[in-house]
Parts: C-alpha cells; structure tokens; sequence
C-alpha cells in the first residue's frame, strides 16, 4: 500500500498510526497539496491529504474512509468496533476532533491571507468551535484511560492527533494547562512508538 500526505497533517498521521499499530506494511508518498507542483489532486479530487493507494490499486481518501477500508482487511487489532452503536460512538468522537483540527486549519489559512482580505468574523465563528470541541473532548476524557469501551479505538487516534498538531500549529494556545483532563489523558497515548515514529515537525 502508498499511503499518500503530509507529514504535519494531522490526518495523516491518523493513518500512519493505524499502519503502525495494525503492522500494515506500507510506503509513506510525500506530498504538500498547498504546492504548485502537487500530484494530489490525481489521487483526490478534493485536493486533500490522506489518500490510500490498495495493493490492487483502489484509491480511497479522506481519513475517516480510510481508516474504515484498514478495518475491512482483518489485521488486528479493531479499532472500529463490531457492534453497530458502538462503532458510531467512536465514529461520532473522530468526528469531534476531526472538527476541531477542520475549524483550527481554517483560522490558520485565514491568518495567511493579506490582512485585508481577512475576516475577523468569521475566524473567530471558527475558533469558537475549536474551543467549544476541545472543551467537550476534555470533560469525556476526565477519569477515563480511553474515550470509548475498554480498548483504544479510532477515536483514541484522532483526539491524540488533533492535540498534537494544535501544540505544534497553537501553542500560544495551552491546550494542555487550559484542559488538564484532556493533558493527563492523551500523555501515555503520546508515548506510544506509533505516536513518536509519526511525531509532526513544522
């Protein structure tokens, strides 16, 4: 399998923390989509990371899709559950988080624009969500050592990647003293090899 993105896309890693943890053999394909020279688009015609080239040469993008194809293959261990509800437990979490890195990457391309095409507006109707996301994901993770049943799940995955690119891209922001749940809970997933061999660098 290529696995095709970037390598600070949180999305991305997503993925690669799948592989890792499934020992999914597979090739990592560098490529920017913001870069005049992608090839991404070829792959996804939305023009975004991750996207996934199968060993019989299906293509699938967009992580959530992705992460559901891995599944279908067998390689242990699940990270998406059996039982119908529960797997949209997990699934309903990603989304969470996925939301938030979503809302956090639109402020960011916002900032880059000139000052005068900029609107303050509707960054801060984006950062509202951000906020309002995390706060969310930092009550469920109080007490608990995973977001969904007793094994570490999708959902798992996707809240630790999110908080990692926010200190990477935010850390003005302080993810972690503002929520001291969420802090205490992702610290253990961090040190796992899947989450240090994917360590974004900016």
């Amino acid at each position: 399998m290529q696995l095709i993105g970037s390598s600070t896309s949180p999305f991305t890693r997503k993925i690669r923390v799948l592989l890792l943890e499934k020992n999914l053999p597979h090739e990592l394909l560098i490529d920017v989509p913001t870069e005049p020279d992608t090839r991404v688009p070829e792959y996804n015609p939305l023009g975004k990371v991750p996207a996934l080239i199968t060993d019989a040469g299906d293509i699938f993008f967009d992580s959530p899709v992705i992460a559901g194809y891995l599944e279908t293959l067998g390689a242990a261990p699940a990270f998406i559950p059996a039982d119908p509800l529960a797997a949209v437990r997990v699934r309903q979490i990603e989304a969470l988080a996925d939301g938030v890195t979503d809302a956090a990457v639109l402020v960011r391309y916002e900032s880059q624009r000139p000052p005068q095409q900029q609107s303050l507006a509707w960054s801060q109707r984006q950062w509202a969500k951000v906020e309002r996301g995390i706060g969310e994901l930092d009550r469920i993770a109080a007490g608990r050592e995973w977001f969904c049943g007793d094994a570490m799940s999708l959902a798992d995955i996707a809240v630790a990647c999110m908080y990692a690119w926010m200190d990477l891209r935010y850390p003005h922001y302080a993810i972690g003293p503002k929520h001291p749940s969420l802090e205490q809970w992702v610290a253990p997933l961090l040190a796992r090899p899947s989450f240090t061999q994917t360590e974004p660098q900016s």
